[in-house]
């Protein structure tokens, strides 16, 4: 072939399989053969040595191919042609062009390989959240045009009115309102690094939505202080007018009109802004009654309630080993206490809960403990905050091999720590003598959950025990006091309440790991603790990916029970999950929407209890506590049962599979050691149903030997 670019752009052109929605893997190979010899050969063959009017020619064809071809065959002409050196005005002819006919993924992996993101607009959203990549300004631009679609007069029709082409279903329209455009707002906050200023919109619609959940906590559940309550409403609606107007529309509704007129009065709110009734029962109070108090913190005493002394753990300390810092001459002294070769040290961190409002989690509080004395170091204080001093110390003692640090789920507070001291990120640090008790937590659930301890763990009798104060309760048999977790913890000065709770969420580090390392094997652990690790180390965003393309690969395939794992008790393929067990001795309970599911089971010989259609889901919880049995559910409710329970003892079921299938996926997870005497012998239905699943299984069986 005397020419070959323009013999391989013939050849392309009259290929039949050539249309984007027809991916041949002929002209695939073919392309690429054809991409490696001509990069062998480029000096001999190369695009320059034809005259510039026949190059263009040649473009110009090839541009024609990324209309009409299948994205794969993008790269490859863009290669071999060159065309992203092309004039800027034919690029952008052929990006506009590609618009104005509905191609919008190709408009936009186009521009992107030719670099033509300034010159264009996109408007699927997650496309143009590729097209922006690399340009920061773009990026800002995209998102406040999101969140000035968070206005509260924003209607799409006015916008999709100025697009002709542009056609949206009812469906379509219904994903663009304010809340879910919210959330894909702060989403590009976090990932772009844009300033949550620039979203003034956004802001006030999360604002408002936590204030909503503020008054609930706290009027509602009345799981929330009023002290707390107040520090944070104070800071979050200060001289934001809309926000304070509905804060009095909020108290009317959950708390009553003297409260909501208290409030008014204090921010003066307008008359013509007020609820029905506030207006007149401000004029019918004293300015004293008026006054909105505060709980001194002097007041408090630091023993706690005698309620609380009965139901929480509660610190061995008194105020005096308890010691507040906000001097560089105090963080010394701690330093000098602290940072000594065999030491341990128990380290929390505390800080302003920001409500997803976008604002940097800072910290305000590191709390450091050892045996006998609680130190709390005050970010807040200028002098400390972030002196090179302070700095040092906490680097020093994180690095230091020599002292074992003990912490309670670490990788969030160290996340905030960097966020707080950019100088640990420009000179990382590595962190080592670290224990974090949240693997061992998880550890010793499952040690519980296969009774491989001699001691017996008590699991919360409720949904509120989670996280370090389930550990604490299990191990120490009293939960955690967490009143005071999501208090203001830069408000100063801190009130007894908050200093108690922050010496406390330290200290009883050190006494579960007392508890637990003086006997491991009581607890079923290993007699290092150190040896530990996390269950499962966080998936990179590609291995997610990749992880997801290969469950859309698989479709909807079953697991397949063989002759042979009838008669042996489970595939040789199966993951080895621990040792096999028979169907009497796994119990279930089945929630409500899964009866198809506990009928199966029960018909191999399972003990399942199933729920009726009218039981609500937490009787699940309930059976499982109190007769050991596993929660088997699907959907949301897995969320808030599996909190109520041992981890491991609540199975998430995919709903839209059949029940013959979700028995499968059961018997395989638990090692069930399925035999025929077991699939006749808990009979409680007709059965039919036993034929069909023994029939079912031997099928599957022959399907694949044969």
């Amino acid at each position: 072939m005397s020419e070959p670019l323009t013999g391989f752009l013939d050849l392309m052109e009259g290929c039949i399989g050539i249309q984007k929605s027809r991916s041949s893997a002929f002209l695939q190979f073919m392309l690429s053969e054809f991409q490696r010899w001509h990069s062998k050969n480029s000096p001999q063959f190369s695009l320059e040595a034809l005259s510039q009017e026949q190059q263009l020619c040649l473009q110009e064809r090839a541009l024609g191919l990324l209309t009409d071809s299948h994205p794969g065959y993008v790269d490859p002409l863009l290669q071999i042609y060159k065309l992203s050196s092309l004039r800027h005005p034919l690029l952008l002819e052929h990006a506009h062009f590609l618009l104005e006919n509905g191609l919008f993924k190709e408009a936009l992996v186009f521009s992107v390989k030719v670099n033509l993101q300034k010159d264009l607009d996109m408007e699927k959203l997650s496309l143009a959240e590729l097209f922006v990549r690399d340009h920061p300004e773009l990026q800002q631009r995209l998102v406040v045009l999101l969140d000035s679609w968070c206005q509260p007069d924003f209607n799409i029709d006015i916008v999709a009115s100025q697009f002709s082409q542009l056609s949206l279903s009812k469906h379509q329209k219904h994903q663009i309102h304010p809340k879910l455009l919210c959330k894909h707002v702060f989403r590009l906050i976090g990932k772009f690094c844009i300033d949550p200023g620039l979203c003034p919109y956004s802001v006030l619609k999360r604002k408002q939505n936590s204030l909503r959940f503020l008054m609930v906590k706290t009027f509602v559940e009345k799981s929330m202080s009023e002290e707390n309550w107040r520090d944070h409403v104070e800071v979050m609606i200060k001289g934001d007018l809309e926000l304070q107007v509905l804060l009095v529309q909020l108290l009317v509704k959950h708390s009553d009109l003297k409260t909501a007129a208290k409030w008014a009065a204090h921010y003066r709110l307008p008359r013509n802004r007020l609820p029905v009734g506030v207006w007149d029962k401000i004029q019918c109070l004293s300015p004293q009654q008026l006054e909105i108090g505060g709980v001194s913190s002097s007041l408090e005493s630091w023993s706690p309630p005698d309620s609380d002394q009965e139901k929480f753990y509660q610190l061995p300390l008194d105020k005096h080993h308890v010691h507040f810092l906000n001097s560089l001459d105090e963080v010394d002294k701690c330093r000098q206490a602290v940072v000594t070769p065999g030491n341990v040290v128990g380290i929390d961190m505390e800080w302003r809960a920001v409500f997803g409002t976008g604002s940097s989690q800072n910290v305000a509080l590191i709390q450091l403990a050892i045996k006998d004395h609680v130190f709390l170091l005050d970010l807040c204080a200028p002098a400390i905050s972030h002196h090179s001093d302070t700095v040092d110390f906490i680097r020093a003692l994180l690095s230091d091999k020599n002292i074992l640090k003990l912490g309670y789920g670490m990788s969030g507070d160290l996340r905030s720590l960097v966020s707080t001291w950019p100088d640990l990120k420009e000179k990382p640090m590595k962190v080592e003598g670290v224990l974090d008790l949240l693997h061992v937590h998880q550890e010793l659930q499952r040690c519980w959950m296969g009774n491989s301890g001699s001691r017996s763990v008590n699991v919360s009798e409720g949904a509120s025990e989670k996280g370090l104060s389930l550990l604490v309760q299990q191990v120490l048999g009293k939960p955690l006091n967490k009143t005071e977790q999501i208090s203001n913890w830069e408000r100063r000065p801190l009130r007894t309440s908050q200093l108690r709770y922050a010496a406390a969420d330290v200290y009883c580090l050190l006494e579960v790991y007392l508890i637990l390392s003086r006997d491991p094997k009581e607890f079923g652990l290993p007699e290092d603790l150190l040896s530990i690790q996390a269950a499962q180390k966080p998936k990179r965003p590609d291995e997610k990916k990749s992880k997801e393309k290969s469950k859309r690969s698989k479709g909807k395939e079953t697991l397949q029970i063989t002759n042979e794992s009838v008669a042996n008790g489970c595939s040789k393929n199966a993951e080895n999950r621990g040792p096999n067990i028979t169907p009497p001795e796994l119990h279930v309970v089945c929630d409500n929407m899964l009866q198809g599911l506990g009928r199966f089971l029960r018909c191999v010989g399972v003990d399942v209890k199933m729920l009726e259609n009218t039981d609500d889901h937490k009787i699940a919880a309930e059976l499982a506590r109190a007769e050991g049995r596993v929660i088997l559910t699907a959907g949301q409710p897995y969320h808030t049962l599996r909190s109520q329970v041992g981890e491991g003892r609540c199975l998430n079921l995919d709903c839209s599979e059949k029940a013959l299938e979700q028995a499968k996926h059961v018997l395989k997870h638990f090692n069930v050691d399925l035999t025929t005497a077991d699939i006749f012998s808990r009979c409680q239905v007709s059965s039919d149903c036993l034929c069909v699943f023994h029939n079912r299984c031997a099928g599957d069986s022959k399907t694949r030997k044969g």
